[in-house]
C-alpha cells in the first residue's frame, strides 16, 4: 500500500529513483518491484511541489500507480495517451521529463495546469474543459487505423466527466468504427467499491487474457455454425461478467468492458493492461482509485483538496464575487419560494453551498452537463418557476445553442450567473472568460449586465433575477474593490448608466472591474468615467451626451475586443453618424497564458499603467 502521510512535506524529498527517471523510456527500464517505490517517491514529490505552487491536487494523487503502469505498458510518445480535463496529469508532468520544472506550474512562463501540446510531446491533446478525451483518442485511432500507423490510442476519463454527454456520444460511435482504443475509466468515487476484490480481480485478468481472448473467438467460429447455440453461450458469458461487474452498458453498445480492478494495485494493473494492449477494437478499463491517495486529510475530504492555494498564497481579506452571489441567492430565495437553483458541477467554486443545505429541494446539481443545465432551466421557467444558473463563462460557451435555441429564442425567464468572466489567472487560457460579452451580445432578447463592484453584483442580480427573459450578469474570479453590499433585493432602471466622474476631453467608458482603475487614471487626465452597467441595452442616451462633450471615448472590457460592448458602442455611434474617436481596450485576438491574473492584466494593457498608457499613445497621435 502507498505510504500515508498526514502533513504536505516541508522540504524537498529524497526521491533518488525518481530523479533518474528523465522520460518514460528511463522508466521502462526499471524492474516490476521498483515501480512501487517509484509511485511511493513519485507521490511524495506530487506532495511537495504541489503544496508549493498551488493547482489540482487531490485527483493526481489517486492515479499515481496508474500513470506509472501505463507509461510502463506503452510506448509514450508514440502510443498515445489522453488525459481528460489534466487535472488528473500532474504525475504524468512529472514523469515525462518536466520533473524540475514543477515549481513553475501556473506561472507566468511556466508549466500549464493542463496537458498542453506545445508544451512536450507527451501531451498529445490539450485539454481543460472536460469529457473530450474519449471523442480525441477515438478520432487519433481512426486516423491511425486508416494511416496503416500501429500506435495504440488510450483515454483516461474521470467518473465526473462521464457524466457529459459528449462521453456517450464518443462511446456510442467507436463501436461502429471498429478502431482500437482503450478508454480507462478512473472511478475515484468509490460508489462500488465492494466490487474491487479478489474475484473481481482475477475475472479481470481472466477476462483480459489473450487465452481467454482467443478460446472465445475460437468457440464463437465453432458454435456459429450450430443455430442459437453461439446466442446461448454469449448471453450466458454476459450474465456472468454482469454478477460481478457493472459491464452491461458499455457491452450493449459494443465495448469490451474489464474490471472494475484495483487502481493502486500495480501488478494488478500491469497484467490487465499488457493483456488489454493487444486486444482489438474499443476496449474499456474500469479502475477504482482513491483521490487523494496518499495524504489523510485529502483522502478524507478530496474535494477540498480538489485543488489547493500555495502555502504562502496571501488570504483575501474582502469577500469574493462568487460569495455575494452565494449570499444573494439565498437572500433571494428566501423572499421567492419560485427560485430554483441550478448548477452544473460547480457547487464550491460558484458558492452554492450555503443555498443548497438552506434549500436542499430547489436546489440541482446536474453534474457535468452544461447543455442540460441551461435546457432544464428552461423547461422550469416554461411552468413558471425562476430558474438561476450558476456557470463559469468559459463552460456556458458549452452549452450556446441551449442558451440561443431553448431559452432566449422562447424568451423564457431565465437568469444566468456568469462567474469568471475575464481573465482567471492560473488555470489560463482553457478557463478564461473572454468571449461572452461576444456570443451573447448577438442573441435577441438576451439582458446583458456588467457590475463594477460588489454592491453593483447584487443590485444587477436582483435587476436580472426581476426581469422577464434571459438575463445575464458577468462577473471576474476572485476580489473586488470592497464596496459595502447593500441587503435591498431590488434592482436598478434597466439599459441606465452612472456618470461616475465628471471630467472634460476625454470619457472611458466602463463595462465592469475595470472602474476602480479607470477612476484611478481619470484623476491624473481629469477625464469623466461611466460605469455603464448594461451591454445590453446600451445607454444610448449617455453615450450620445458623452460623444457630445468630449473629444475621445474610451471603452474598457475584460473580454475580447471584436464583438465585444466596445463594437456595441462603435456600432451605436456609427449608427447615429456621431463622429468622434473611439479607443477600444479590451483582450487581443490571442490567448492569454497562464500567469497570476494582475500580470495578465497587464500584459492585456487593462491595469492603470496599461489604460494610461494606451490613452496617451491615442492623444498622441491624434496630434
Amino acid at each position: 500500500m502507498p505510504i500515508i502521510f498526514d502533513e504536505f512535506p516541508a522540504q524537498r524529498p529524497d526521491t533518488p529513483l525518481l530523479d533518474s527517471i528523465d522520460s518514460p523510456a528511463d522508466l521502462r527500464f526499471l524492474s516490476e518491484k521498483e515501480l512501487k517505490i517509484l509511485a511511493d517517491e513519485l507521490r511524495h514529490f506530487l506532495l511537495y511541489s504541489v503544496a508549493q505552487t498551488g493547482g489540482h491536487f487531490a485527483a493526481g494523487l489517486g492515479v499515481v500507480e496508474l500513470t506509472v503502469a501505463l507509461h510502463y505498458v506503452f510506448d509514450t510518445p508514440d502510443d498515445r495517451l489522453v488525459w481528460d480535463v489534466g487535472h488528473q496529469a500532474y504525475p504524468h508532468k512529472i514523469l515525462t521529463g518536466r520533473r524540475d520544472r514543477m515549481l513553475t506550474m501556473r506561472t507566468k512562463g511556466g508549466l500549464s495546469a493542463f496537458p498542453k501540446r506545445d508544451e512536450s510531446p507527451y501531451d498529445c491533446f490539450g485539454v481543460g474543459h472536460s469529457s473530450t478525451s474519449i471523442s480525441a483518442a477515438l478520432g487519433m485511432a481512426i486516423s491511425n487505423k486508416l494511416l496503416g500507423n500501429p500506435r495504440k490510442t488510450v483515454a483516461v476519463i474521470g467518473d465526473g466527466a462521464m457524466t457529459a454527454g459528449m462521453a456517450f456520444e464518443a462511446l456510442n460511435h467507436a463501436p461502429e468504427t471498429g478502431a482500437d482504443m482503450l478508454v480507462i475509466l478512473n472511478d475515484n468515487d468509490m460508489s462500488i467499491s465492494n466490487n474491487v476484490g479478489g474475484l473481481s480481480q482475477h475475472l479481470a485478468k481472466i477476462l483480459s487474457s489473450r487465452t481467454y481472448t482467443s478460446m472465445r473467438e475460437g468457440s464463437k467460429k465453432i458454435l456459429s455454425k450450430v443455430p442459437g447455440a453461439w446466442e446461448l453461450a454469449r448471453k450466458t458469458e454476459e450474465h456472468a461478467k454482469n454478477m460481478i461487474s457493472p459491464s452491461i452498458l458499455f457491452e450493449e453498445i459494443g465495448w469490451n468492458y474489464i474490471g472494475p480492478i484495483d487502481g493502486h494495485d500495480i501488478p494488478t494493473l500491469l497484467t490487465t493492461l499488457r493483456n488489454m494492449r493487444g486486444l482489438k477494437g474499443p476496449q474499456f478499463l474500469h479502475v477504482i482509485t482513491k483521490k487523494g491517495k496518499g495524504l489523510a486529510p485529502a483522502e478524507t475530504s478530496p474535494i477540498a483538496y480538489h485543488a489547493i492555494n500555495p502555502a504562502n498564497a496571501v488570504k483575501a481579506t474582502s469577500p469574493r464575487y462568487s460569495h455575494i452571489f452565494g449570499r444573494w441567492l439565498c437572500d433571494m430565495a428566501a423572499a421567492d419560494e419560485r427560485l430554483l437553483g441550478i448548477t452544473p458541477a460547480m457547487k464550491e467554486g460558484s458558492d452554492l453551498i450555503a443555498f443548497s443545505e438552506q434549500f436542499p429541494e430547489r436546489y440541482f446539481d446536474v453534474a457535468i452537463a452544461e447543455q442540460h443545465a441551461v435546457t432544464l432551466a428552461a423547461g422550469m421557467a416554461c411552468e413558471g418557476s425562476k430558474p438561476v444558473v450558476a456557470i463559469y463563462s468559459t463552460f456556458l460557451q458549452r452549452a450556446y445553442d441551449q442558451l440561443i435555441h431553448d431559452v432566449a429564442l422562447q424568451n423564457l425567464d431565465v437568469l444566468f450567473a456568469i462567474d469568471r468572466a475575464g481573465l482567471v489567472g492560473e488555470d489560463g487560457a482553457t478557463h478564461a472568460g473572454s468571449f461572452d460579452l461576444s456570443y451573447m451580445r448577438c442573441i435577441p432578447n438576451m439582458l446583458i449586465m456588467t457590475p463594477s463592484n460588489e454592491n453593483e453584483l447584487r443590485l444587477l442580480l436582483n435587476t436580472g433575477y426581476h426581469y422577464q427573459g434571459p438575463a445575464a450578469v458577468r462577473y471576474p474570479r476572485g476580489t473586488g474593490p470592497n464596496a459595502t453590499v447593500q441587503d435591498s433585493l431590488e434592482g436598478v432602471e434597466i439599459g441606465k448608466a452612472v456618470l461616475r466622474r465628471q471630467g472634460e476631453g476625454i470619457c472611458m467608458l466602463v463595462f465592469g472591474n475595470q472602474l476602480a482603475n479607470a477612476l484611478v487614471v481619470a484623476e491624473d487626465l481629469n477625464a469623466s468615467v461611466v460605469d455603464m452597467r448594461f451591454v445590453k441595452p446600451l445607454d444610448e442616451s449617455m453615450i450620445t451626451q458623452m460623444a457630445h462633450s468630449h473629444e475621445l471615448l474610451v471603452t474598457i472590457e475584460e473580454n475580447a475586443i471584436q464583438g465585444g460592448a466596445g463594437s456595441a458602442v462603435g456600432e451605436y455611434l456609427h449608427s447615429q453618424q456621431l463622429h468622434i474617436p473611439l479607443l477600444q481596450l479590451g483582450l487581443p485576438d490571442s490567448y492569454i497564458d497562464h500567469g497570476d491574473q494582475t500580470e495578465m492584466l497587464a500584459e492585456c494593457g487593462l491595469s492603470v499603467a496599461g489604460i494610461a498608457e494606451s490613452i496617451a499613445q491615442r492623444v498622441a497621435n491624434k496630434s
